[in-house]
Order: structure tokens, then sequence, then C-alpha cells
């Protein structure tokens, strides 16, 4: 959206990578998701709808507006969303720098996996901001790659993880931005602003989130920057393919993997 260079791409793969990512984490990041009957709500950048079906359908009273720059992903995610019966949902092509809406338009806003793709993060909060009605909340929920470790301990892979965080950085991402939300949001004028880390904690015990989120996601995420990595020379092919062997080890039956993601509330004062 706006000032933004998608780093993963928008493959078909990278498609599945993010629906797969939302189904594995519905409960942690959206037990606690929910708008009152006859609110009005700003989904900031929806892409191909994998959390515009969840957070839809959790709200059935609740009328969405999903916004996205890229009109292919739009149509992704209007299709996903009339697949699952939901009506509640409108889209609307729009960049979250100049959003086509009157000041004050919404009671919520919603934004996930967005803020860590943007040059200007803090802009983009002072953007929704405006369309914000005063009182209403802004919900934003981020990772932080930064976060991730691993059993058994890996250097590759630790490396091959830095180098995602590098891509992303040299096109004016951020992938640490988790740890960020609290000042970013202070300094964009909400408040009060409450912040809550949510890991993702996967064992040999948990087979589901073994595939959908240490296979699927994380490690399909990290491998989705290989070609970008070796190019820019930041590391070479050997040590690359150590460093996903290393992920995918830790996938095993007696691996770990733990990754924490960050879920902001604030409000826009009245």
């Amino acid at each position: 959206m706006g000032n933004v260079d998608y780093v993963h791409g928008y493959s078909t793969r990278e498609h599945q990578r993010l629906l797969d990512q939302a189904g594995s984490l519905v409960e942690l990041l959206h037990a606690d998701t929910a708008f009152p009957a006859g609110s009005t709500v700003l989904e900031a950048g929806c892409g191909v709808g994998a959390q515009t079906v969840t957070i839809a359908a959790s709200s059935p009273d609740a009328r969405f507006t999903s916004v996205d720059i890229s009109p292919e992903s739009l149509a992704a995610a209007e299709t996903r969303v009339r697949q699952a019966g939901l009506s509640n949902v409108a889209f609307r092509q729009a960049d979250i720098f100049a959003l086509p809406f009157p000041a004050e338009s919404f009671d919520h806003i919603f934004v996930c996996f967005v803020l860590e793709h943007l040059h200007d993060p803090l802009g983009a909060l002072a953007s929704l901001k405006t369309v914000l009605k005063p009182g209403g909340t802004i919900t934003v929920i981020e990772g932080d790659h930064g976060s991730t470790y691993f059993h058994p301990d890996n250097a590759d892979a630790r490396r091959a993880v830095g180098c995602l965080v590098e891509m992303q950085a040299r096109l004016g991402g951020n992938s640490l931005i988790g740890r960020e939300l609290y000042p970013l949001l202070t300094k964009a004028g909400f408040a009060p602003v409450s912040v809550s880390p949510r890991m993702v904690y996967v064992d040999g015990s948990k087979p589901a989130l073994i595939e959908g989120f240490t296979r699927n996601t994380f490690t399909a995420m990290v491998e989705g920057v290989r070609d970008q990595a070796l190019s820019a020379g930041i590391v070479d092919a050997a040590a690359w393919q150590r460093g996903i062997d290393g992920l995918n080890r830790t996938a095993a039956d007696d691996g770990v993997f733990c990754y924490t993601f960050f879920k902001a509330r604030a409000v826009r004062a009245a």
C-alpha cells in the first residue's frame, strides 16, 4: 500500500502461505477480536482475505470495508469471502496513505501484517487515524522475526532468518516491528494503547502447528527470499540450504519452534 515493496511477492505459493498462516493462528490471534453489532470496521491492507474471513465471521453483525492497493489481491479476497458465505464485507481498492473516505467514517480499524511492509508506518497510522471516529479503536497485529528461537539451535538457520530481516529492510520494511507497536501508536496520538504478546510454541505434540506454522508459514516465508538473498550476496547457496534444513529440522518430533506476535489495541481520543 503506497510506499511499500512486498518482500514475499504475489505468487500462488505466497497466497497459500498466507492462508496457512491465518488458519493456524485463528485462536491465538483472534479469540478476542470482535466488533459490536452495527459498527463499521475498516480492514486496511486485506491482501488475499486471509484474515478477513475470520474477523467478518466472528462479528457477523458488524459491517466491514476491506481495502488493498492490489486489485489481484482484492479479487482473491472477495472470492474467498463469498465462498465462505459472508455478506457483511465490501471491498474497495485504496491506498492507506490516500484513503478515499471522509474524516471520522469508521467506528473501528483493523490492521494485520501490514505495517511491517511500509516505508512509513507512522504516517500510515496517522492516515488511518483521520478516518476513525473519536473514541473508536484500532487493532494492529504484527510479527517480529527477532523473536524466533528453536531447538535444535542452528547458526545457519538463524542466518537464513536474518536474510529475510535484511531483505525486508532493504525494501524499506521492518520485520522487527512487533516490538515497536506501543511507541508507534503512542507517537501517532492514540491513547490509551495496550499491547499483548502472543507466542506460538510448537513441539512434537502439536502436529497441526508443525505443518501449518513451522513448515507452511514460517519456513516457507524464509524460503521465499532465497533468490533475493543469493543475488544480494548476503549468503551463499550452501549456507542457505543448511539454514533451511536447520529450520525443517525443528519440525521433527523432538524439535521445538517459538515465535511471538504482538497485538495492539488503541483508542482515538475523543
